[in-house]
């Protein structure tokens, strides 16, 4: 039995056989073969499994992904089947006696580079289409696994170096019952996204996909941070246990699903969720959200090889707002950049991309991009209570550029007689230490603040939040994060404006009561953390915990902090 200590990332035990989401090595040698009948009959044997298998995939994605994501697969079947690819690599195995690795690799590579030299997009997307294709064949060849989440038909664990945001989307909570990573940390988009999902993750073990084989029965302890490989079976009962009584934990937490968030004393805050999809609004209603406080619009865009649509985009917001049946939701304008990649955008590498060509900065620039959303987001205002957030502000200059393009959009909706709500508040994201030192400005011309604490913490500490060798300067509860929170609170209430929270930090157990006493108006986090929150909420006093913020801002460390914390709340 081996054993990893990580970063709990998303909270529960799961127990389950390993799926190593991680590239198998394809490389081959080149050989003469005597059989060339028996080799070709091999080449044939591969190509027929490729086939099956990506039947399977575009069955599956189009019920859960939707056509468009199909035909990305059709594409692949109809390059499967093309006598001008096959037919070359059998010749070639008959006339050169080579194995069909090697025929195949030849082959492909001459039409790849054929395809890529051509002056047609069409052309080139095909040499992409071949390149996934030969791969597929090759492991097949190889008989080693290619890694595919959406074939997964059994209960697994998910290992891997790291997820994307697009891979952690397309995980069937059916099947995946957790995940594991070499890195990252609790603010991940990762780890973010399993929380969304109700899917128990330990992130940052270093060395998970070295130590894990596929099959390996896996421990995923959540809520301690630990991997436990081939455990024993007293293990895995101890495990059955611990993964019971949490379960009876959360039955107590639900039954606080239809009560509102109200402190001991009687003041009341808004407990709302942050979403990726409109199938996570499942999961905001179960766990008694008041709203959606961050609906994080760019997974619309991710996954796909072409933007959506104006429709698509307003399908997904009408669903939402719908959805929340009146309640508030913050849509947050497309958040691109960073760790967030759009490869059909083909933008330029940056030497830093999270303080780079990202966010509103982007959209100011390709504001045929912004304006497609920013219609899509006003047409369907009309279905539900929306507020429009801005990221990654740092200017007054950029808000009032973006306000204004808004607003122009709105205009030439409703010169075309289109239906838009009269009042849509507009907000920002506080992510940024300028925009934070700044909130008195910014407060008399927007509606409301949303603290984004995830980027701004790591620009506050000059900490990359998914560097773990400077991972110990992430830290949440330091004073002089508390300081620029408090005055991005303060700035709001002065102007009559409300101040909500979006990071990570707003559904964190330390952090709870200290912003409960600076006075913030809404929390908003992982819909699985709101019931916790709500509970804990309850039995604290408002008064209390100003009289704690009183002690925390004048504190000079973290330890210090949590120390008192832990104190006040017992």
């Amino acid at each position: 039995m081996t054993f990893l200590n990580g970063i709990a990332a998303s909270n529960g035990i799961a127990i389950a056989k390993a799926y190593r989401m991680v590239e198998p090595d394809l490389s081959f040698e080149q050989k003469k073969i005597e059989d060339a009948s028996s080799e070709v009959a091999r080449f044939r044997d591969a190509m027929a499994k490729a086939k099956s298998e990506l039947e399977i995939i575009r069955d599956r994605a189009k019920v859960d992904l939707g056509p468009d994501k199909a035909a990305i697969f059709e594409a692949h079947l109809l390059v499967l089947s093309d006598p001008e690819l096959n037919n070359p690599i059998e010749d070639k195995i008959g006339s050169e006696n080579v194995n069909a690795e090697a025929a195949l690799k030849e082959t492909a590579d001459m039409f790849v580079m054929m395809f890529e030299q051509m002056d047609n997009e069409y052309m080139k997307e095909r040499a992409a289409d071949i390149r996934d294709v030969t791969k597929r064949v090759l492991a097949h060849l190889l008989d080693v696994q290619l890694p595919n989440p959406s074939m997964i038909a059994e209960e697994v664990i998910i290992v891997s170096e790291d997820l994307t945001p697009s891979d952690t989307a397309q995980l069937n909570r059916q099947f995946v019952k957790g995940f594991t990573t070499n890195i990252g940390g609790r603010t991940s988009h990762s780890a973010i996204m399993a929380r969304s999902l109700e899917i128990p993750a330990v992130v940052g073990t270093k060395t998970a996909t070295e130590e894990i084989q596929n099959g390996d029965l896996v421990i995923v302890d959540g809520l301690k941070g630990e991997v436990h490989i081939n455990p024993t079976p007293e293990l895995v009962e101890q495990y059955k246990k611990v993964h019971e009584d949490f379960e009876t934990q959360k039955a107590e937490w639900a039954k606080l699903v239809n009560e509102p968030t109200v402190s001991a004393d009687g003041h009341h805050v808004e407990l709302a969720a942050n979403i990726g999809t409109p199938k996570d609004l499942k999961g905001v209603k179960e766990n008694g959200g008041e709203g959606v406080g961050l609906y994080r619009t760019e997974f619309l865009y991710m996954g796909r090889d072409q933007l959506p649509t104006e429709e698509e985009q307003f399908e997904a917001y009408k669903a939402v707002l719908e959805g929340m049946e009146g309640k508030p939701v913050v849509v947050r304008t497309l958040d691109i950049g960073g760790d967030k990649e759009l490869p059909y955008l083909e933008l330029p590498k940056e030497m830093n991309p999270f303080l780079g060509f990202r966010a509103i900065r982007l959209c100011l620039e390709e504001q045929g991009i912004f304006r497609t959303q920013l219609k899509a987001l006003l047409r369907a205002s009309v279905y539900g209570n929306l507020k429009i957030m801005f990221p990654m502000i740092a200017t007054l200059d950029e808000f009032r550029a973006a306000k204004t393009i808004l607003e122009e959009e709105k205009q030439k909706l409703i010169s075309e007689g289109q239906k838009v709500a009269e009042k849509i508040e507009l907000g920002i994201m506080v992510e940024i230490p300028s925009t934070a030192v700044l909130a008195d400005q910014f407060a008399k011309e927007v509606d409301f603040f949303s603290i984004g604490t995830n980027d701004l913490i790591q620009y506050t500490m000059a900490a990359d939040r998914m560097n773990q060798r400077v991972s110990y300067l992430y830290q949440p509860y330091s004073p002089s994060i508390l300081r620029l929170v408090k005055m991005v609170i303060d700035a709001a209430h002065a102007e009559g404006k409300w101040a909500g929270m979006c990071g990570e930090m707003a559904g964190d157990e330390t952090a709870i009561p200290i912003l409960l006493g600076l006075g913030l108006d809404e929390f908003s986090m992982s819909a699985t953390s709101i019931l916790k929150a709500r509970s804990l909420i309850k039995n604290l006093q408002k008064s209390d915990m100003e009289k704690l913020v009183q002690q925390v801002l004048n504190m000079q460390t973290t330890d210090q902090v949590i120390e008192a914390v832990n104190a006040a709340v017992k």
